[in-house]
């Protein structure tokens, strides 16, 4: 399994505990471009996902890296139908 799949099945397992920098790492490994670092959120783009998480420290809330999830789920459902 890659670190990526490892990565979001921790995520998927204990969404209370992640760091922003795990998400943005995640993220632009996925091929995702970051929007507006710099204020209160971040906004990760590829195509036409859009995936918004704010800025946090220790931990994200766990409604947001859900909702990463969710938006991840969409983006490997259209690249398995391809």
């Amino acid at each position: 399994m890659s670190k990526r799949k490892k990565a979001i099945e921790r995520f998927r397992q204990n969404p209370k505990n992640v760091r922003f920098s795990e998400i943005e790492t995640l993220l632009l490994g996925l091929g995702f471009k970051i929007r507006q670092k710099g204020t209160s959120h971040a906004y990760f783009t590829l195509g036409s996902h859009i995936i918004g998480v704010p800025v946090r420290k220790p931990f994200v809330k766990q409604k947001y890296v859900e909702l990463m999830l969710q938006e991840l789920d969409l983006l490997f459902a259209e690249d398995e139908e391809d």
